[in-house]
C-alpha cells in the first residue's frame, strides 16, 4: 500500500478513495500485514475516510443547490439518509 506509486489522497476521485479504503479494511481485518505496515495503512485509511466524507458533503451541498434552484428557496434540506 505505502509505496512510491501511491497517489496523494487529495488527488483521488471518490470512487478511487473508497476502493482503496475497502482494500485497507480487508487487509486489516484479515491480519495480513505486519504491525508497522498496518499502522501506516491505517493512517492512510483515516485520510481516505476523511476525503470520502468531504467529497460526499460537497456532493450533498451541490444537490441541495440544484434542488433549491429548481424549486426556488426551500426551508427543508434534501434528505440523504
Amino acid at each position: 500500500m505505502a509505496d512510491a506509486k501511491e497517489k496523494p489522497v487529495d488527488k483521488l476521485t471518490f470512487e478511487e478513495a473508497l476502493a482503496e479504503l475497502e482494500i485497507i479494511v480487508r487487509q486489516l481485518e484479515a491480519g495480513e500485514v505486519e504491525l508497522e505496515k498496518s499502522i501506516a495503512i491505517y493512517e492512510r485509511g483515516a485520510a481516505l475516510k476523511a476525503h470520502c466524507e468531504s467529497r460526499l458533503k460537497s456532493a450533498e451541498l451541490k444537490v441541495e443547490q440544484i434542488v433549491q434552484g429548481a424549486n426556488g428557496p426551500t426551508t427543508e434540506s434534501a434528505n440523504f439518509d
